[in-house]
């Protein structure tokens, strides 16, 4: 049954950040989505933080997904070094760890899903979300590469979950550069405010949700 506000279709959004990992005491990403209201524009959100943990990471967010139901799932995730919002294309299907998860695992390559698809493209409407944070003042690109880490792994967890889901969910995967405060703990790499990289992450949901409720009014008309 739809979800109906005064101006159109009430969206739904599961977004999701990773706790600390490979001894630094803050995850970016776990700290922006906590800051996320929990009504964006029509969008209602929905926070959780991820484990940083191959093993663990993709139960909890299914888990997520079946208690929320969402029409819109962003994963965000740390990529100390990235000078932009950098919204990923594509999750390839490869774990391949530089360093241990919070869980001591270093897989080598190996795959994320057995006899699954190389690879799975982001359903969100990547260079639109872009163009917006853009516009905003917000630096931001299209990436076409989540490494393989966790970041990777969880990307690629999530649109294997859409893709068979029962119900249309649109997903996709932010990376996020350093925060001040890291920064200047490794010798002055990139880094980006908190509060920009919270509005980074408003801007994709808005945009994406009003992309959705274009495609669905589009839909109605034709049916």
């Amino acid at each position: 049954m739809g979800r109906l506000s005064f101006w159109g279709l009430q969206m739904r959004a599961l977004v999701t950040g990773f706790d600390p990992f490979g001894g630094d005491e803050v995850n970016p990403s776990g700290l922006a989505v906590s800051r996320l209201g929990r009504q964006i524009g029509s969008v209602t959100v929905t926070a959780v933080e991820l484990p940083t943990s191959y093993a663990q990471s993709a139960k909890v967010l299914m888990t997520a997904i079946d208690e929320t139901r969402p029409d819109i799932v962003l994963c965000v995730g740390q990529a100390g070094g990235r000078t932009e919002l950098c919204l990923e294309r594509v999750a390839i299907n490869v774990q391949d760890a530089r360093i241990r998860d919070n869980d001591g695992s270093q897989p080598i390559d190996e795959p994320v899903v057995a006899g699954g698809p190389a690879a799975y493209f982001s359903t969100l409407p990547i260079k639109a979300c872009v163009a917006a944070m853009r516009a905003a003042g917000l630096p931001a690109v299209v990436s076409n590469t989540a490494g393989t880490f966790v970041c990777n792994h969880i990307f690629y967890a999530l649109m294997d979950m859409v893709r068979q889901h029962r119900t249309p969910i649109r997903g996709g995967f932010l990376h996020i550069p350093y925060i001040p405060e890291q920064a200047s703990r490794v010798g002055g790499a990139p880094s980006m405010a908190l509060d920009d990289v919270v509005r980074g992450i408003e801007i994709i949901l808005e945009t994406s949700a009003s992309r959705t409720e274009d495609i669905r009014t589009a839909e109605g008309q034709i049916s």
